[in-house]
């Protein structure tokens, strides 16, 4: 308690960048996950083969993918989202192919009856119909991304890593384990807050009647 009390500041500060690294990451992966699938929806082969190598990507270690970036894009906070990405975008590919193929196709000829174009089918019947499956897969790929993220303080990404890493380096040292404690601490509590922002947001945004 006296190494919390001592230091909230940089843990409040280091959390903030934390949750910041990884709602970013998410939106990036939730833009890029979504647009291919609905670029690919009347392309079934290509959309089984995205899944497929997003899904391949997953298996690829943490420490590995990170290090990877370093050649790419350096050190620092641009790496981290890369790889962040890498990760994020799976599970919500994965449940945005999900949630459009499990609207009931006659809500959509009814649409298509009724004079709506594509784009407009999609709007305003198929994205609010799929929105709570979508909005899962965005919640799953976030709460992974809070636990990855720590890892990014190998390339010096912002965030609570930096105290789990420094605090194993100088374990035995004065306050090493309170720094990793902290650092783990403060990630679950990340987790918990930021689950707790899309139980929010699917409370105000699903349509009535629908449940995430």
């Amino acid at each position: 308690m006296e190494y919390l009390t001592e230091n909230s500041a940089r843990l409040l500060f280091l959390a903030q960048q934390h949750a910041e690294l990884v709602l970013l990451s998410v939106a990036i992966s939730a833009v890029l996950g979504v647009g291919l699938a609905l670029g690919t929806e009347s392309m079934p082969r290509v959309r089984h083969a995205l899944l497929s190598v997003t899904g391949t990507m997953l298996t690829v270690p943490s420490f590995a993918l990170f290090a990877l970036m370093i050649p790419l894009l350096g050190l620092g906070v641009a790496p981290t989202i890369a790889a962040l990405v890498v990760y994020g975008i799976f599970p919500i590919l994965r449940n945005t192919v999900t949630g459009i193929e499990s609207v009931d196709p006659a809500v959509v000829d009814a649409a298509r009856g009724n004079g709506m174009g594509r784009s407009e089918r999609i709007r305003t019947v198929v994205l609010p119909l799929a929105w709570p499956v979508i909005l899962n897969g965005m919640r799953t790929a976030t709460i992974m991304l809070v636990a990855t993220a720590a890892i990014g303080a190998v390339v010096r990404g912002p965030g609570l890593g930096d105290l789990i890493f420094r605090g194993l380096t100088r374990i035995g040292g004065a306050n090493a384990l309170n720094e990793a404690l902290a650092g783990v601490i403060g990630i679950v509590l990340v987790a918990l807050v930021l689950d707790l922002l899309f139980i929010l947001i699917a409370k105000f945004t699903t349509v009535r009647g629908l449940n995430v």
